[in-house]
């Protein structure tokens, strides 16, 4: 049997563009599979209660240093977005559909776009930013906007978003390797452990 990681993430937490620069190294140094599972973060707060760090000012401001030494440690460029927090309806419902209809081009969406956030500091709550992200990457903007207006796109999402929550997830990023969670970008050790 296959040893996989599940991962539960929504593309406008920084955290997990931290995660997602980790994780696919890891998989492939434990032989296990990444199992992508993009949510809602926003529902899964509604629905849990939960709010975002960033909305209690003490918590915010250590948790933007230590994502900056954690992306250090990690090696990655991290660039918190002037934009934040960014709406990632439109996004996620993407990231719902390629990773079952695309799966061969879902990472080079999720390069893109996290890029585009977590580095280059892009506003991709709009529209037109979000259209030319996607058009250098080498996707059809329109393509994809047709795709996440879909209903069995709105469902996805909203499938994968509720068996978060389900399972007990309460932000992102949170893994999974069986029955077992990990919350938070920085439980890479924890993860590998629990594959070994």
């Amino acid at each position: 049997m296959t040893k996989a990681v599940e991962f539960y993430f929504d593309v406008g937490s920084p955290a997990a563009y931290l995660a997602w620069t980790q994780l696919p190294k890891l998989c492939v140094d434990t032989g296990a599979e990444l199992v992508y599972k993009p949510i809602l973060l926003g529902g899964v707060f509604k629905e849990t209660g939960n709010s975002p760090p960033i909305s209690v000012p003490a918590k915010g401001k250590w948790m933007l240093a230590d994502l900056a030494r954690f992306a250090t440690f990690y090696g990655v460029p991290l660039n918190f977005n002037p934009h934040f927090p960014i709406n990632t309806l439109f996004l996620m419902r993407a990231a719902a559909a390629l990773v079952t209809a695309e799966p061969e081009r879902f990472e080079a969406f999720l390069t893109a776009v996290f890029t585009a956030i977590w580095v280059d500091k892009k506003d991709m709550g709009d529209p037109q930013v979000t259209a030319e992200v996607l058009a250098e990457a080498g996707f059809d903007p329109q393509t994809l906007v047709e795709l996440t207006q879909q209903d069995t796109t709105k469902e996805a999402l909203i499938k994968l978003t509720a068996e978060a929550v389900q399972r007990g997830v309460f932000g992102a990023p949170t893994c999974f390797v069986g029955d077992e969670m990990f919350f938070g970008q920085d439980r890479m050790d924890f993860i590998q452990r629990a594959l070994q």
